[in-house]
């Protein structure tokens, strides 16, 4: 399982996959979650892919500093994974915290980027969700990960879906072993300290952009995507009917073939250009 260690020194773990001559993806995941949070995506994506997928500095098998960090360091570890891999641009793709991190990258790193993929994310936080994060990181040292994590299962998966999916409150309470609180607890303080000027920053990004929400998303409801879509230049925007804010697991089939759709349209249209040249 490759380690490489960022500017500052922080251990970070990430797990790659799918052919080594596929087009580099690059897979961000959200709070508290791991590589594990993509596994879901990964039979569907692994066929064509050389797909990279990282454990963000706080949780799964990375350094859990203790110290606070900022989102800016997630983008920054992402980059220097894709350095350890000799991959100088990727397809990108973030969800939810990491959403916010994909679009960091977008920005800071525009050449690395060979296009982009943002599910179930804002570009701010607002005031309501400032308040809950708040009190999420009062909670989260009482309670524990595994049980924290299980009460506000409410937040990833919607009411239609939770007694179909209730058994993968395994693999979130799996993912939550290996997440202390302090870790979650720092990577929500890095997003209640993110510039607030990232969303007057998404006009610049010029990589193909595809924005995807769920319907029944109360974390990130579906205006926070609309807004994202409406300032990128060129962005599609799509809604899954009947997600939730855990599109990738509640409705894994619909999103994997969207994702699909979007990125081999980009490779069709790279490998045209290459010849064309």
């Amino acid at each position: 399982m490759p380690v490489i260690r960022s500017t500052d020194g922080t251990r970070i773990h990430y797990i790659t996959y799918g052919p080594a001559n596929g087009e580099p993806l690059l897979l961000i995941h959200g709070l508290g979650t791991d590589n594990l949070g993509w596994i879901l995506q990964r039979p569907a994506l692994a066929k064509s892919f050389r797909c990279i997928v990282v454990d963000n500095r706080g949780s799964g098998r990375s350094d859990k500093p203790i110290a606070p960090f900022e989102l800016t360091d997630l983008a920054d570890d992402a980059m220097a994974v894709l350095d350890a891999e000799d991959i100088e641009s990727a397809h990108v793709v973030g969800a939810s915290m990491g959403g916010v991190v994909a679009q960091i990258v977008a920005v800071t790193y525009p050449d690395r980027v060979l296009s982009l993929v943002l599910a179930c994310t804002a570009c701010d936080m607002g005031e309501w969700r400032e308040e809950l994060f708040r009190e999420w990181i009062d909670r989260a040292p009482v309670l524990g990960m595994r049980r924290f994590m299980t009460e506000n299962l409410n937040w990833l998966i919607g009411p239609r879906s939770m007694r179909r999916l209730w058994p993968i409150a395994n693999l979130i309470g799996l993912m939550a072993a290996r997440t202390p609180p302090h870790g979650l607890v720092n990577q929500m303080k890095a997003l209640l300290s993110a510039n607030p000027a990232l969303a007057s920053e998404l006009s610049r990004i010029t990589a193909p952009t595809l924005v995807v929400v769920g319907s029944q998303d109360i974390l990130t409801p579906v205006a926070d995507s609309e807004r994202i879509a409406s300032m990128i230049p060129g962005a599609e925007f799509a809604v899954i009917r009947g997600a939730a804010h855990g599109l990738m697991f509640d409705h894994a089939r619909t999103f994997n073939a969207m994702l699909l759709d979007f990125l081999e349209k980009q490779t069709t249209e790279s490998r045209h250009l290459a010849s064309a040249s």
